[in-house]
């Protein structure tokens, strides 16, 4: 079917739909040679970085699928939302808008998640997050929402995990960035931790003046400071605390996993801090795909959830390469997959979840000038 073909086709089945019969644009079937799959997420912007290595991910399992088929290629939609959720639902409207579009992989973050997914599960779009965290994403009753990396309730418990057995400590100041993912996470490890909570804080995105949370971390003398959020917060954090002289050991989730944080910090502040995330070090990947990476993006390693995108992005193209050409389609070829990837083995609950036995969180360490795995948390 032409491009000009699918999009009459579509036309005339929204047009049947306003005359009050139904239908159901899910339905309607494109050209393998016109399908498209979206990547969600940050692509500019204070997150950027966390957003690109998601698009580096997705890039290299289309370019690599164009390659074996050169006669009938997929193409690539971005959709940069700055990690705004805000943003969010224009962005979903824009995929549902595009009857090309069979996939998408993300929204990124958990809040352009909340905001996102509900009007591409309305339309029967696939998605699958690399990257987005919160837990109760899987509990709203979406059909087509899958998470390909494991969720807060486990991050966070884990976290704790480590916090209490590895790190030995007994007083805790916990603190978040008051968004759906960071808030989440924190009230996880919280959950963990009980009474060694001894106080809990915030900051807002983007706050530059840390003072008052940052005296209040000082007069608790805590033994380890846990916080909630993204990279950019954490480095501006950790660098005004131990300004501050407090030398307690630092532990943050997966949105710190990334080398903004150690800008941020400043290298002397950054080291030996502690970063939790269930995804797979890139160190400990397939050397093929390590070096097909490099390749692709100029000596570029792989960043946080690359590889999850890039098996993300996989899980769509053998879907179109076996013909799963419309959503609905599409949307239960994903709910029903079960095959390894480079990260784990891909199998979903039908909440949307990876199965048990594929999700890991592993603890990773701060090393000069590298964020990388020390150990799985049991």
């Amino acid at each position: 079917m032409s491009r000009a073909a699918a999009l009459t086709a579509l036309a005339l089945i929204l047009l049947v739909a306003a005359c009050g019969e139904r239908a159901d644009a899910s339905t309607v079937e494109v050209s393998r040679c016109e399908a498209r799959i979206a990547v969600f997420g940050p692509l500019s912007g204070a997150a950027a970085n966390l957003g690109r290595n998601i698009e580096h991910g997705v890039r290299l399992a289309l370019n690599q699928y164009n390659a074996a088929h050169p006669a009938c290629t997929v193409e690539l939609a971005a959709f940069d939302t700055l990690a705004d959720p805000k943003r969010a639902p224009a962005a979903a409207q824009e995929v549902v808008s595009d009857p090309r579009i069979l996939g998408v992989v993300g929204p990124a973050f958990s809040g352009e998640s909340e905001a996102a997914v509900p009007l591409l599960d309305q339309a029967k779009i696939a998605s699958i997050t690399p990257s987005a965290t919160e837990a109760s994403l899987s509990t709203r009753g979406w059909t087509t929402f899958h998470r390909l990396i494991g969720n807060d309730a486990e991050q966070g418990p884990a976290a704790g995990r480590y916090i209490a057995g590895v790190l030995r400590a007994s007083k805790v100041f916990v603190i978040d960035d008051t968004g759906a993912y960071g808030h989440g996470l924190a009230s996880e490890v919280m959950g963990v931790l009980g009474e060694r909570v001894v106080e809990s804080g915030t900051v807002l995105p983007a706050q530059e003046d840390l003072t008052a949370v940052v005296t209040r971390i000082r007069a608790a003398d805590p033994d380890v400071i846990f916080f909630g959020g993204y990279y950019d917060e954490a480095g501006r954090l950790l660098r005004q605390v131990r300004a501050a002289g407090v030398t307690a050991p630092f532990v943050a989730g997966d949105g710190v996993k990334d080398e903004g944080f150690l800008h941020t910090a400043g290298q002397r502040a950054a080291q030996d801090a502690i970063i939790t995330c269930p995804c797979r070090p890139p160190e400990t990947l397939p050397a093929t795909f390590i070096q097909q990476y490099q390749a692709e993006f100029g000596g570029l390693e792989p960043g946080t959830n690359s590889a999850e995108a890039y098996d993300a992005a996989t899980v769509f193209l053998n879907g179109i390469g076996s013909n799963h050409l419309s959503r609905s389609s599409m949307a239960a070829y994903v709910s029903a997959y079960d095959q390894p990837g480079i990260t784990t083995r891909i199998a979903f609950t039908p909440s949307g979840e990876l199965t048990a036995s594929s999700i890991t969180v592993w603890a990773y360490r701060v090393r000069d000038t590298q964020i990388l795995g020390e150990r799985p948390i049991p």
